[in-house]
């Protein structure tokens, strides 16, 4: 046993590095813009990090359906002028126990780790939804003038199985 508590606290600290990249993409606002707790999605303004323009609100649906649909100016691709409406297939809100934006790295980690909290999905689904997903993969193609999430859907998804063979640490 104190062999295994010694492996721990010497491999503990490395091992919880591990969650580094993710935290790096999840917390960039491609992702953290939209996985919000309440109805307004987040905008990236010049480096400030602000409310959608135009009081938009995506509702209960977190699809805009009881104001204005999300898909009114969000088509399943960017408009092709610089500034215009971004878009992808699906376009909308994550539900509310999906939100992390402004959480600490500690609290996303435990999300993530929650099938009650992260859409019902293993550590596994988690990283297939990253590179399958139109939506979540357009946070790496956001149209000229947006920076992308860092790295590529595929280097996020490595990086999470990476972290959940070290044992999924947290932070």
């Amino acid at each position: 046993m104190r062999a295994i508590l010694l492996a721990f606290l010497v491999a503990g600290p490395a091992a919880a590095q591990s969650f580094d990249p993710v935290y790096e993409a999840f917390s960039h606002p491609r992702c953290a813009n939209c996985h919000v707790e309440n109805d307004v999605p987040l905008w990236s303004v010049d480096g400030e990090i602000v409310p959608h323009g135009m009081a938009i609100r995506a509702g209960e649906s977190r699809m805009g359906i009881e104001t204005l649909p999300c898909e009114t100016c969000h088509r399943a691709q960017n408009a092709p002028v610089q500034g215009g409406a971004p878009g992808a297939e699906g376009w909308a809100l994550p539900p509310p126990e999906m939100a992390w934006s402004g959480r600490t790295a500690t609290e996303i980690c435990e999300q993530i780790k929650d099938p009650e909290r992260n859409g019902g999905r293993t550590l596994a689904e988690v990283a297939d939804h990253i590179v399958h997903d139109p939506l979540v993969v357009w946070g790496w193609a956001p149209g000229e003038g947006r920076a992308p999430a860092p790295d590529t859907p595929q280097a996020l998804a490595d990086a999470i199985l990476a972290w959940e063979a070290a044992g999924a640490p947290c932070p």
